[in-house]
C-alpha cells in the first residue's frame, strides 16, 4: 500500500512570502499542498478545518492572525512553521535557524512548533552568535547593526509602492530610505535573544529601490573583541563548516571586496558571510549577504519544513 503524502496547508498564501512558498511546494511530488479559495482565507472556521486536516501548516500572516491560527489549531496534531514575528522570542517555540548551534537542526526536525527567523535577524544572529559563544565578543558589547533590503521586505505594500499603480511610479518611488528610526524595531529583541547579547543592539534598517536582497553589516573596532579579524574569520569558518546554506567567504584583508551586492544571491536559499578588515586590523566590518525572500523568508521556511518532513519517516 502506498503511504499518503503529507498534507501542507499554507495559511496566507497570497502575501510575498506565501506566494514564494507556494511556488516552491506546488510542483513537488513528495507532498500535497492545501490552500483556501479567496472567500475563505479570512474565515476562522475554514482555516480551523484546514489546520486540523493538515499534517503541517506554514503561517504566512500578520502577527495577530498567526496567533489566531495557532489557537485554532490547539489540540490538533498539525505541526506548524510560523513565518510571522509572533513567536520568535517565545521559549515554547523552536527557533527555526538550523545553523544556530549544534543540534538545532535536530530540534527543528522534532518540533511541533517552529518560528521562522526574521530576515534581518538571520544575518545578524549568524554573524554574532558564534563570536559570543567563543568568547571573542562580550555579550554586553554596545553594537550597531545596519541593513539594507529590497522593497519586497515591506511585503505587498512595498511591492505596490514601487511597482504598482496605487503608489508612486518606479520613477518617483524613493531610491533609498531609512526606517525604524524610533530605534525600537521589532527585530531587536529577536536579535538580542538569539545572538546571546546582554543589551539591545542599535539597529538601523533601510529599503532600496530594488526588489529583493539584503546586505547587513556590523562595524567593529579591534578593541571591542578578544581577537583580531583573522581569529573572527576562523571562528565563523569553523562554525559553519559543512553547512550547505551558509558560506564564509575567504579572508583577504589586503584584497577583499570593495563592494557588496545585495542582489548577488537572489533566487537562492544561501547566505554569504564576510569579515572585511582595514589593513592595520584596527577596524573591521562583519557582513551577511542573502535574499530576503530566500534564506530570509520562504527559503528558510521550506528548509525547516523539509527537516520536519524528514523526521516523519
Amino acid at each position: 500500500m502506498t503511504a499518503m503524502k503529507p498534507l501542507v496547508f499554507i495559511d496566507g498564501d497570497q502575501g510575498t512570502t506565501g506566494l514564494q512558498i507556494l511556488a516552491r511546494l506546488r510542483s513537488r511530488s513528495d507532498l500535497a499542498v492545501l490552500t483556501l479559495p479567496e472567500p475563505q482565507r479570512k474565515d476562522p472556521l475554514a482555516r480551523a478545518v484546514a489546520l486540523r486536516r493538515a499534517d503541517f501548516a506554514v503561517l504566512c500572516l500578520p502577527e495577530a492572525a498567526a496567533r489566531e491560527s495557532v489557537a485554532l489549531a490547539a489540540g490538533s496534531a498539525v505541526r506548524i512553521v510560523d513565518a510571522s514575528s509572533a513567536h520568535r522570542t517565545d521559549p515554547a517555540w523552536t527557533y527555526g535557524l538550523p545553523e544556530l548551534e549544534a543540534g538545532q537542526a535536530q530540534r527543528i526536525a522534532q518540533a511541533m512548533r517552529v518560528s521562522n527567523p526574521g530576515c534581518y535577524p538571520t544575518g545578524a544572529v549568524a554573524l554574532l552568535r558564534p563570536l559570543v559563544d567563543a568568547g571573542l565578543l562580550a555579550a554586553d558589547t554596545p553594537l550597531a547593526i545596519h541593513a539594507v533590503s529590497g522593497y519586497s521586505g515591506q511585503g505587498r505594500a512595498g511591492v505596490e509602492r514601487h511597482e504598482g499603480s496605487k503608489g508612486p511610479s518606479a520613477a518617483t518611488a524613493p531610491a533609498f530610505e531609512l526606517y525604524g528610526l524610533h530605534l525600537q524595531h521589532k527585530h531587536v529583541p529577536e536579535i538580542r535573544q538569539h545572538a546571546g547579547l546582554a543589551r539591545d543592539p542599535l539597529f538601523v534598517p533601510g529599503y532600496g529601490h530594488y526588489a529583493q536582497g539584503i546586505v547587513l553589516t556590523v562595524p567593529l573596532h579591534r578593541a571591542q573583541l578578544n581577537g583580531d579579524a583573522a581569529r573572527v574569520h576562523q571562528c565563523l569558518a569553523e562554525r559553519y563548516a559543512g553547512r550547505p546554506n551558509v558560506t564564509v567567504m575567504p579572508f583577504a584583508p589586503d584584497a577583499g571586496p570593495q563592494t557588496l551586492d545585495p542582489q548577488v544571491l537572489n533566487g537562492r536559499d544561501d547566505m554569504h558571510l564576510h569579515v572585511l578588515a582595514r589593513a592595520d586590523g584596527e577596524q573591521m566590518v562583519l557582513a551577511a549577504v542573502f535574499d530576503n525572500l530566500g534564506k530570509g523568508a520562504a527559503g528558510a521556511a521550506v528548509q525547516n519544513l523539509d527537516l520536519m518532513l524528514a523526521a516523519r519517516h
